[in-house]
């Protein structure tokens, strides 16, 4: 029987799954967000970035899925992305570090990347932005390390960098992000395991599992078949502002 604490917890989740996974995202800043303001901040990080990373796994996996089915993937973009991410990804999960100047760095970069997507007056299309493929690795890298440390799967980070340099459009960027943030997610799990063991709460991950299966149907089938492009664009915007306050709420 679910306590009134787990009935709302749930509930938030599944929010939060289903406003992420309509951009292609896994949802686990928002999830960190809300186990940090509930009993459960009380446990350890890697408990909690465990956990995380499980929900992002379902959800990412949803959102992958359905914009890949609606013709949204572009394989050549995503291969670079995950060259890079995944081994740093499992490195940042293995790694004990102080997350707060690591937390502190990716508040600013939500913000400043949810402002400029909102405020941007350029609505070039895809590829107008070039870079190298080891280019392409050396950021997926650095995106799969600071996910592996904060405990999330590296879409808000790489959404905003793709649409703003107009590598993708957004549908497309939201299929690349889904299927990098579950590789992140993978990554980093498996790191932490290594370092820590599993500390998955089972009785908890599983009414959480379920909102989020719920959350993520529901978001990956508007984003990728209902929402228009600029819908994603402003959804997205959203996502990371909201990302970003939290983070720096939880700081005070």
């Amino acid at each position: 029987m679910l306590g009134n604490e787990e009935v709302l917890i749930s509930i938030a989740l599944l929010a939060v799954a289903s406003m992420y996974s309509s951009v292609g995202h896994g949802g686990a800043s928002g999830y960190l967000a809300i186990l940090s303001l509930t009993s459960f901040a009380l446990m350890e990080d890697d408990w909690l970035k465990q956990h995380a990373w499980s929900l992002n796994l379902i959800v990412a996996g949803l959102a992958f899925y359905r914009f890949n089915k609606a013709g949204h993937h572009i394989p050549s973009l995503s291969v670079p992305f995950i060259l890079g991410g995944f081994p740093m990804a499992f490195v940042g999960g293995f790694l004990q570090v102080n997350e707060g100047i690591y937390d502190s760095l990716l508040s600013v970069v939500l913000i400043l990347a949810g402002l400029r997507l909102i405020f941007s007056m350029d609505k070039g299309g895809a590829g107008s932005f070039q870079w190298s493929f080891l280019g392409y690795v050396a950021v997926g890298a650095l995106i799969g390390l600071v996910s592996g440390v904060v405990g999330i799967g590296g879409g808000v980070l790489l959404s905003p960098l793709l649409i703003i340099l107009h590598v993708g459009r957004p549908k497309e960027v939201a299929a690349t992000s889904a299927l990098f943030i579950w590789i992140n997610s993978a990554g980093g799990m498996i790191g932490s395991t290594v370092a820590e063991g599993i500390l998955l709460d089972w009785g908890a991950l599983f009414p959480f599992s379920l909102a989020v299966l719920i959350g993520g149907l529901l978001g990956s089938r508007y984003g990728s078949s209902i929402a228009s492009e600029r819908g994603v664009r402003v959804i997205l915007s959203a996502v990371l502002l909201i990302a970003a306050s939290k983070r720096i709420l939880l700081a005070f």
